[in-house]
């Protein structure tokens, strides 16, 4: 009978022992209760308590929990019905009031969200609330995180899931969308035939001033080409013209000589003579009139005539 008190006396200090010691995991904490009231709060580790006397109430963990808001009909401004849930992201920051604050504090969240999301959903109308969604998180979360100070608890983000309007406002949507995009359909396709238009009249006006600086070029160019012609045939004749005087000079620089040589005035005078002859010659095989002089017989007398013309242009040429 000693021993079996003895074991028992034993099993009943390890027992105790092993309640009394309690191991916290990391990111979690318990409240511990002595004799119904709030006495402490163990963190992470080994942690010590008196059993029957003091017990663990509440666990909470400190880790970030996401929290699906069941989905709600909404009313927007202009009367549409929206289908809505989202999902809450809280973290419990005070453990003691986490555990006395609300009976239930992710009930509470859940219905305060519900409410707010109505209430902000109600003062928009449909459009806006697709196109404010994160207007609608931040004023969620910020009156969300408002009331859930007392309960221990910080309110990090909300987001909305799905907001879905009945199916008579979807086909609405769709068929205004549809629109839409037929209308930029045709606005790009009008902007590209404009487009088109006008690039082919630049490339036409482009094409035609080419040509008309082109026909200027062509003209400009055979301009020049006939004044530097008419240039060159001027220069040609001038040319001609003065080899002409040249020969002439030259010819008659050699009859000034020849006639100064001896025996030059008997050739000259046989020369004039026999023009002079040849020259009535042809008058006579011809039915022209002409004026002759009276003295038309005495050929020898306008033959020394024409010769003493000779004689002195050769004297004053000598001068």
């Amino acid at each position: 009978m000693t021993m079996t008190m003895t074991f028992l006396f034993l099993t009943a200090i390890i027992a105790f022992i092993c309640m009394a010691f309690k191991v916290v995991p990391q990111q979690e904490v318990y409240i511990v209760e002595r004799l119904g009231r709030y006495h402490a709060t163990m963190v992470a580790g080994l942690n010590f308590i008196i059993p029957i006397i003091d017990r663990v109430a509440y666990k909470h963990t400190l880790k970030e929990i996401p929290l699906d808001v069941p989905s709600q009909v909404c009313i927007t401004r202009d009367n549409t019905q929206l289908t809505v849930d989202g999902i809450i992201y809280f973290q419990v920051t005070d453990p003691k009031l986490a555990s006395y604050g609300s009976s239930n504090f992710v009930v509470a969240i859940t219905q305060l969200a519900q409410t707010t999301l109505r209430s902000v959903i109600g003062r928009m109308e449909l459009d806006k609330t697709f196109e404010e969604r994160d207007d609608i998180n931040q004023t969620v979360v910020a009156s969300l995180d408002e009331a859930a100070v007392s309960w221990g608890v910080k309110v990090l983000r909300y987001e909305i899931k799905d907001l879905v309007p009945p199916q008579e406002i979807l086909r609405s949507m769709q068929a205004q969308i549809t629109a839409e995009r037929e209308k930029r359909a045709r606005i790009a396709q009008s902007e590209g035939i404009k487009q088109e238009q006008i690039n082919l009249a630049a490339g036409q006006r482009e094409a035609e001033i080419q040509k008309s600086q082109g026909e200027a070029q062509a003209s400009i160019n055979e301009s020049q080409g006939a004044k530097i012609a008419q240039i060159n045939r001027a220069e040609g004749e001038a040319e001609a013209l003065r080899l002409v005087a040249q020969a002439t000079a030259e010819a008659i620089r050699q009859v000034a000589a020849a006639v100064k040589e001896p025996g030059g005035t008997e050739a000259v005078n046989l020369k004039v003579a026999e023009q002079y002859v040849d020259a009535f010659a042809k008058l006579a095989k011809t039915n022209n009139t002409l004026i002759m002089p009276a003295n038309v017989a005495d050929i020898g007398s306008l033959v020394s005539a024409g010769m003493n013309i000779i004689k002195g242009q050769s004297t004053t040429t000598a001068k």
